[in-house]
């Protein structure tokens, strides 16, 4: 049997390099001058041949079974710009990545389509969000790291993986990884974190071998979802300190795989402790990888997306011709 043909737009980097895991082809539209979601494949992120590219204005003349949203303007302006009326008929997944901007409990989605799937990356997300009529489920993040991407732990720092953290204030904690670093040594990469003093960005597949020399990842961030940084960070092996909100409450057992709070100045004390005693730091961070390894790991990720096109589509998914693509990976 065929594979499915999904039609998506490049939104995520990363979240779309563990996606093409799944046994389907994806369809990425391009097209740079359109904006984003246009750039295809890029040169970014090693895709399997899993991921092909279509200009922009040949989508309509390609055989799709599904088509899979990931964000408001994907549905509001994008499927009307490119797809033909019969593609704007078929099955429809809306991917939601964050909880929501606007209002954290009251704010109905825009996906309202009693046909469609709208698909929450946390339990959390999907708490938040008031979905309306829309049938929803929650597909638990997957990711894979590197196997030479090992915790060593050599920096007595913490390390802080957002990116524009600067322009995103209050929201991403700007003003807690800046009351925090005055306490505790801390490093700031991503895009445009020289503004801040950090370090800049780091190449996404670089990133896990980059985090692994750090003593301990912190998270910051007040309001989000669970960031694949993080869950990546577990899976090399880093204990994570971080603010006791959102999914990330799930995630890390308090004390055993790093600390939480929701008062950023508790955690001084607990960072203070893990860059004394690189043992205890090593052995959260092994706690932490157990965890993410069973609760993220690929080949479950895969197999929910798998099953979750094949439901909406009311058919079994072929496999894809696609191989395994290399484990390199990384991301904010």
């Amino acid at each position: 049997m065929r594979p499915l043909r999904v039609l998506t737009w490049h939104v995520h980097g990363n979240y779309m390099l563990y996606l093409s895991r799944a046994g389907v082809e994806f369809v990425l539209p391009v097209d740079p001058a359109r904006g984003p979601g246009y750039g295809g494949r890029g040169t970014t992120f090693a895709f399997g041949p899993n991921v092909v590219e279509v200009p922009a204005d040949e989508v309509r003349k390609e055989r799709l079974d599904c088509v899979l949203f990931q964000s408001r303007r994907n549905w509001e302006t994008d499927q009307h710009d490119i797809l033909s009326p019969a593609q704007r008929r078929l099955p429809r997944v809306f991917l939601q990545h964050d909880p929501p901007w606007e209002n954290p409990i009251n704010e109905v989605h825009w996906f309202q389509d009693p046909d469609g799937l709208l698909v929450h990356v946390t339990p959390f997300n999907a708490l938040m969000w008031d979905g309306g009529r829309t049938p929803s489920k929650v597909i638990d993040h997957g990711v894979f790291v590197p196997e030479s991407a090992r915790y060593t732990g050599e920096l007595a720092r913490g390390v802080v993986v957002v990116n524009h953290l600067r322009k995103r204030g209050r929201r991403l904690g700007a003003d807690v990884f800046l009351q925090l670093r005055d306490e505790v040594p801390l490093d700031l990469v991503g895009m445009d974190a020289e503004s801040l003093g950090g370090l800049g960005e780091v190449f996404p597949p670089e990133l896990p071998a980059f985090v692994a020399r750090y003593r301990f990842f912190f998270n910051p961030i007040r309001w989000t979802s669970l960031g694949l940084a993080i869950i990546e960070a577990m899976t090399v092996g880093l204990p994570v300190v971080g603010l006791a909100t959102t999914e990330l409450v799930t995630a890390i057992r308090n004390g055993e795989a790093g600390f939480l709070d929701t008062d950023p100045a508790g955690l001084v004390g607990p960072m203070r402790e893990l860059l004394r005693h690189p043992g205890l730091a090593r052995q959260m961070g092994e706690n932490a990888r157990r965890y993410a390894l069973a609760r993220f790991g690929i080949e479950r990720f895969a197999r929910d997306w798998e099953e979750t096109f094949a439901e909406i589509t009311g058919r079994k998914p072929g496999r894809s011709p696609a191989v395994p693509v290399a484990a390199t990976a990384g991301g904010y």
